[in-house]
């Protein structure tokens, strides 16, 4: 495992696991970031640990921190392997975090159990347990602004609009391909649920981790196969070696979605012109024409602050690190909010989340106006299944696609709570809420 400290903004030093506990300020909190600037996901990873750390940075430099407490930053590198994630999680710990943010399905999976009893809240940001999203069982974890089984039907909802509706969706064929590992087998039982219930096909392409740049047998069941659309759950490698196989087979790519993991820019860009068409998710702004970037840019980017390519600035996996730290700086200050106190704790900091309410002033404020959608969280609903829309492939760069929308939450909604009591059963003796339900 690399640690690495961002302490005030600055890089001051990498400090390996048997280091002594870093001297923060006294009025300061702790933030540790879950990182992969190495391995085969990185091409993934960097852009998100870029986002992530600047705007943080950004609000240490800027604001002097949140209501005058500073955050202090430190990245720990997974390389996206669930045991070094495990690995980070018993490391940063000891240390006091307000929040752990995982950047990987399978380590959230594992940290989940710990979570309550550890007393740390888990923020996995639009992936991990869908399941989660239920409050009432998981009052440690959250997964706003909408999780993979929302993002799942928000695709399907797409693709019945373009045919005319869901009962049109009878005898389609619908293709997914995606990670075969934790992540990319998080929306299967919704999707095949969606199969029988609105009468589509839906086959299925697994993608081994150590294969994720080998995938011509997949696509070359997919030319086989015929599909009307495909899917795809992928992240690093597995996304830009996809796009290039669609492209090969001459699969149609405006028939071609990703969920929102699977838009980065070096995903589509593999494709070039060759990929105008490919469609993924998205729930927050692409590109720098935003006051949020603009104020990165001058106090973290310019001022030498941040390990981003110039040239990556502000793509869209970057932007998706910066919508995540905003979560953990709302977090922080509606936990501040809610308590009184300037220097919170783990356990405020889950109060603070779950009564996360950013409106269209607060995101005005914060110079997200238009970058982001409103959020609303409960005690019940840890996500809020937010509205998404479609960013679509123009050759050069993404570009919205139609307005925003809602996922099919009425569905999913009672699906997902289902699934949170067979997850509290498969894990029994699962403990049982005890934690107030604050409100100011």
């Amino acid at each position: 495992m690399k640690m690495k400290s961002l302490i005030a903004g600055g890089i001051l030093a990498a400090m390996a696991s048997t280091a002594a506990l870093p001297a923060f300020a006294q009025d300061s909190v702790y933030v540790p970031l879950f990182s992969y600037r190495t391995g085969p996901f990185a091409g993934s990873g960097i852009p998100i640990a870029n986002g992530m750390s600047d705007y943080l940075t950004m609000l240490n430099e800027r604001d002097g921190g949140i209501n005058g407490v500073r955050i202090n930053i430190e990245e720990c590198e997974t390389g996206y392997d669930t045991q070094k994630g495990v690995e980070c999680y018993e490391q940063v710990k000891a240390k006091n975090p307000l929040v752990i943010s995982p950047y990987s399905t399978g380590i959230t999976l594992q940290v989940i159990p710990k979570a309550g009893v550890d007393k740390i809240p888990v923020l996995s940001m639009a992936y991990g347990l869908s399941a989660a999203a239920v409050g009432d069982v998981f009052p440690w974890v959250f997964n706003p602004p909408a999780t993979y089984w929302d993002g799942a039907s928000a695709i399907v909802a797409d693709i019945a609009r373009r045919e005319g509706g869901l009962e049109s969706l009878k005898g389609k064929k619908i293709g997914y391909i995606y990670l075969d590992a934790g992540y990319g087998k998080e929306p299967i039982p919704l999707l095949e649920d969606f199969a029988k219930a609105y009468g589509f096909d839906l086959t299925l392409y697994p993608v081994p981790g150590k294969e994720m740049q080998n995938q011509s047998s997949q696509w070359l069941n997919v030319r086989r196969d015929r599909p009307d659309y495909m899917i795809m759950w992928g992240w690093g490698a597995m996304n830009p070696t996809a796009v290039k196989e669609a492209i090969k087979i001459r699969f149609p790519m405006d028939k071609f979605y990703g969920v929102w993991w699977s838009g980065g820019n070096d995903d589509a860009g593999a494709g070039g012109e060759d990929a105008k068409g490919y469609r993924t998710m998205n729930f927050h702004g692409v590109g720098s024409d935003y006051p949020v970037i603009a104020d990165i840019k001058k106090y973290v980017v310019d001022a030498g602050k941040s390990q981003v390519d110039p040239a990556k600035f502000a793509d869209n996996l970057y932007n998706r690190g910066v919508y995540n730290s905003m979560l953990i700086a709302e977090g922080i200050r509606r936990a501040q909010e809610l308590t009184g106190k300037k220097v919170i704790d783990a356990t405020d900091m889950r109060a603070g989340l779950e009564n996360l309410n950013i409106d269209e002033a607060r995101l005005k404020d914060m110079g997200m106006e238009g970058f982001a959608g409103t959020l609303k969280l409960s005690c019940s609903d840890h996500s809020g299944h937010h509205q998404v829309y479609v960013v679509e492939w123009d050759g050069k760069d993404w570009q919205k696609s139609g307005e925003w929308f809602s996922p099919m939450t009425d569905v999913v909604r009672p699906m997902l709570e289902t699934a949170a009591e067979e997850y509290k059963a498969a894990n029994s003796p699962w403990p049982e809420r005890t934690e107030p339900c604050l409100s100011n």
